[in-house]
């Protein structure tokens, strides 16, 4: 998608700070962190949220797949983490290319909005 600031950071085209990388997904650290650790997820192909995907697809198990290997990365693995995806403008959707938050590194609450 032309002016999706993901899909240019999924190009090269905006630097970002990358924690992980393959074929299919990206990883970095978001701008706005909420917590010590704060990674944002994203497949390179561009959907616009969940609803775009698949179910059967296989980029949701890419998508997995990295998260794991990030946990590990990031030693959230004990302590544990949250994993968020906003879908639509009322759930806080601001940039429409789906993508999970992956937080950690302190206490959360429940409910979290």
């Amino acid at each position: 998608m032309v002016d999706c600031i993901f899909c240019k950071i999924a190009n090269g085209e905006i630097p970002a700070s990358k924690v992980y990388e393959d074929e299919y997904v990206i990883a970095f650290k978001d701008i706005n962190p909420v917590a010590p650790v704060h990674i944002l997820v994203i497949p390179k192909k561009h959907y616009e949220s969940v609803l775009e995907i698949d179910t059967e697809g296989s980029i949701l198990n890419k998508i997995f797949n990295a998260v794991k290997i990030i946990a590990q990365q990031m030693n959230l693995t004990n302590e544990g983490f949250r994993l968020v995806t906003n879908t639509g403008e009322q759930a806080g959707q601001t940039v429409k290319h789906i993508h999970f938050h992956l937080i950690g590194g302190r206490d959360f609450q429940w409910p979290p909005g």
